[in-house]
């Protein structure tokens, strides 16, 4: 069995209390192995949705029978805070957006304008399909009725996530469109936003005309949004529930699939690096700890041919680490956690072959020539090509959605989009003509398959005579 050599490297030095590493993947040397087995000598956090499930099934049950009371006592519980409504009044919509920072305000604005752009261009049109004379098939694309979207906040805020559901949602023609996000508690005596949702969260909400929005956060919001809640200031039930969260979200989406439809079962974020010796190390170090700020559980992997350029990373991480403000919560944990590495590779094209097995939300190439090695690569949530591409720019304002596929998820399943929120359906019209055309051949798979009614309900429009039977 093919044996990497793993090592931990680097120093990261901070404190007495913690001397983080970042490990090693050693694949250098022999023919990479295939498949899953490739995939399995990867890093990967862990992340048990299984386990999670059976906590939040009391929690959810409890929304389903005792509506707001439940996320009530829930915000209390988990967020320590206590609410006397959960619907966010619409004047706090409009005050949260007057008192938003016009810097903040300029950038959001800039970031709803390209996500629109992007996500305008991904709408589909009906199209009709002429099969034989007298015969065609139509698929229209009808948007879901109603949506719950879901924006984090916890260690921290994500007013661009509202942008990030909001935008393919309102594109694909959703009529109606909720969102929930936790309360958070009061900032300093007599604060108005204490028990509300972050203000820029609500800020980003009205910008974009969201007025139904909920103080809700966790599997209890996701229970609100599938069951929905009675009462004038209650939550409609909801198709589809989307947008990023922790490890209970995750898995009160588990709980719910088949009553709604979901995005996708989000775990840890994760970036890899795919980078040769051509590669800015400091840039590289920089991207690792972009992401590795947003969680301890956050993937931070590097996968290059270049040991020089290993080593330079390994050392450029050390300031930038320390420079940083995330370090012991976050940063450190992350970088030296099993889901983060450096993956050393023979060559380039064994650095693809270990992206594509891995499967990363986020993908940097920082190759020579890299737009055809970005154009080779299968398995991504979104690809940024070149040193001026990083992900950062994706989780604002490069017009792309920064709702991603996580857990090498990427190599079946895609980002959010416009697409996310539509279902085809197909609309069959046939002519007398054109089914008496083909009747015998549906008889004769009917009755290939002992489905004999299948057949008799083609007979029956013929007077039990079907031509060529």
């Amino acid at each position: 069995m093919y044996q990497p050599v793993i090592r931990a490297t680097g120093g990261l030095r901070r404190s007495a209390r913690i001397d983080p590493v970042i490990s090693r993947i050693d694949l250098r040397g022999d023919t990479l192995p295939e498949g899953g087995d490739l995939r399995d000598l990867l890093p990967r956090a862990e992340f048990d949705v299984e386990a999670a499930l059976e906590k939040v099934r009391p929690l959810c049950e409890d929304v389903r029978h005792r509506g707001t009371a439940a996320l009530i006592d829930a915000a209390e519980k988990f967020d320590g805070v206590a609410l006397e409504r959960v619907r966010v009044p619409a004047k706090a919509l409009a005050d949260a957006l007057e008192a938003l920072d016009p810097a903040v305000r300029a950038a959001l604005e800039e970031s709803i304008r390209r996500a629109r752009l992007v996500h305008r261009a991904q709408r589909r049109s009906s199209h009709t399909t002429q099969v034989v004379p007298g015969g065609t098939v139509t698929e229209k694309w009808v948007p879901v009725g109603r949506v719950g979207l879901y924006a984090p906040g916890g260690r921290s805020v994500y007013p661009s996530s509202v942008i990030m559901n909001v935008v393919p949602a309102q594109e694909a023609g959703v009529e109606s469109i909720a969102l929930a996000s936790p309360a958070q508690k009061p900032r300093y005596p007599g604060d108005a936003a204490g028990g509300l949702p972050h203000p820029t969260i609500l800020a980003a909400c009205a910008l974009l005309g969201i007025d139904e929005v909920y103080a809700a956060g966790g599997a209890s919001a996701v229970a609100m949004f599938a069951y929905g809640t009675p009462g004038p200031d209650g939550c409609a039930p909801a198709n589809m529930v989307t947008g990023p969260g922790n490890i209970w979200v995750a898995a009160a989406k588990r709980y719910f699939t088949g009553r709604i439809g979901i995005d996708a079962e989000a775990g840890p974020t994760e970036i890899a690096v795919l980078a040769d010796a051509t590669a800015d190390p400091v840039h590289v170090a920089a991207d690792l700890i972009s992401q590795a700020e947003h969680d301890p559980l956050a993937a931070a992997v590097l996968v290059t041919d270049s040991a020089e350029l290993a080593d330079a990373v390994e050392k450029e991480l050390e300031p930038q680490v320390a420079a940083t403000k995330h370090i012991e919560d976050r940063v450190v944990p992350a970088l030296s956690g099993r889901q983060s590495a450096i993956v050393l590779v023979d060559s380039v094209e064994d650095g693809l072959r270990v992206v594509d097995a891995y499967g990363a939300e986020h993908l940097e190439i920082q190759t020579a020539d890299a737009a055809a090695v970005a154009a080779r690569v299968r398995n991504a949530g979104a690809i940024f090509v070149g040193p001026y591409a990083p992900v950062s720019l994706g989780d604002y304002c490069a017009g792309s959605n920064h709702v991603l596929p996580t857990g090498g998820c990427a190599c079946h399943s895609s980002g959010l989009s416009v697409q996310s929120f539509l279902r085809g359906i197909h609309i069959v019209d046939y002519s007398e003509e054109a089914l008496a055309e083909v009747a015998h051949h549906v008889v004769t798979l009917a009755e290939a398959e002992d489905l004999p009614a299948h057949g008799a309900a083609l007979k029956a429009r013929f007077a039990w005579k079907v031509p060529g039977k």
